[in-house]
């Protein structure tokens, strides 16, 4: 187990390496092989040359390649310094660097609207998942039953309505109409049943997409997973039928679960674009939809990077859940 940890994190530090350097060659060479200047994005059209020629000095754009790759890394691991007008700006790690509107330091912005985003993606995971987990067992074991249909056609209308349809619908019914909850978000430190009433909708939008499709892959997996031999065994030997369902199916049902559910928190952390717009919420899905709209690069490099990391954070928790959720799977 020891052996496997050590080797599955040699892996993760690899693969955030590749990201980031993917990160660099997207937002630092492709805008120079293009013929985008950042200094102009960053100091507006209108600047003069010699504005550029200072800004280009402080980004170290004028620097050598491996230079600027660097700096990049160190920027992201300890810190790097920017000088500017004879002053020395200290950006402390993780530094994305400075945003080219607000002219602030990247990290800071998004760490005040990372808790945004999180609340959201890990309160509708779990409500998607207890929704989606029970919906399909249920469906798997009374397959072609009244529920089965209800559930599947639920669940079908789910993954095929989108999802700021459905936000504007609850939003309508649910807040607007019959005022049962708050369409206002509200700090958790401020006020947590004010935060908690305006989270109800977007964490219910979010899971309904979501708990639909983990529904049909639970129902999917069920229904293969109880014709193996080894519940037929388990049966044959008198197990009784909770028993067989809970100790032997729900864990070979469980592995491609919590397969999906790796990816879809570490692609929720780089912000519910759609939810959040929809519902007003500051997280990191409005700061990256205005940072691409304004061409604001170092912020969108922030959010991609805490996407990827968190994909591949995610992705070795999973792993590590293998060996624990199904005795098959040995990590040795």
């Amino acid at each position: 187990m020891l052996t496997y940890l050590i080797r599955r994190l040699f892996a993760v530090v690899v693969m955030l390496v590749v990201v980031m350097l993917a990160v660099f060659g997207i937002f630092f060479l492709i805008p120079k092989w293009t013929g985008v200047d950042p200094a102009t994005m960053f100091a507006g059209k209108q600047a003069d040359a010699q504005a550029l020629e200072g800004i280009r000095q402080k980004l170290g754009l004028d620097d050598p390649i491996l230079v600027q790759l660097f700096d990049f890394f160190k920027g992201i691991l300890v810190g790097r310094d920017y000088v500017s007008a004879g002053d020395t700006l200290h950006c402390s790690a993780p530094c994305f660097g400075y945003s080219f509107k607000t002219e602030q330091a990247v990290w800071p912005i998004l760490a005040d609207r990372l808790p945004v985003t999180l609340g959201l993606a890990v309160g509708a995971a779990i409500i998607w998942l207890i929704i989606g987990l029970a919906a399909g067992v249920v469906s798997a074991l009374r397959r072609g039953s009244i529920w089965d249909r209800a559930a599947m056609s639920l669940a079908l209308g789910g993954v095929s309505l989108p999802i700021y349809f459905t936000g504007l619908l609850s939003l309508a019914i649910f807040s607007y109409g019959l005022g049962l909850v708050s369409n206002e978000y509200t700090p958790a430190e401020e006020s947590f049943p004010q935060w908690f009433s305006g989270m109800i909708l977007p964490w219910l939008t979010l899971a309904f997409l979501f708990g639909a499709m983990y529904a049909r892959l639970t129902r999917a997996t069920m229904l293969e997973v109880m014709g193996e031999d080894y519940i037929r065994t388990a049966r044959a030997k008198g197990v009784r039928e909770p028993v067989v369902i809970r100790k032997h199916a729900m864990r070979s049902t469980m592995t491609p679960i919590i397969t999906l559910l790796g990816v879809d928190l570490g692609a929720l952390m780089g912000g519910a674009i759609l939810t959040e717009t929809t519902f007003s919420l500051p997280g990191l899905g409005q700061a990256v939809l205005k940072a691409i709209g304004e061409k604001d690069l170092p912020l969108i490099l922030g959010v991609t990077l805490i996407t990827a990391s968190a994909v591949v954070v995610a992705n070795l928790i999973v792993d590590l859940l293998y060996g624990v959720i199904d005795p098959r799977v040995r990590l040795a």
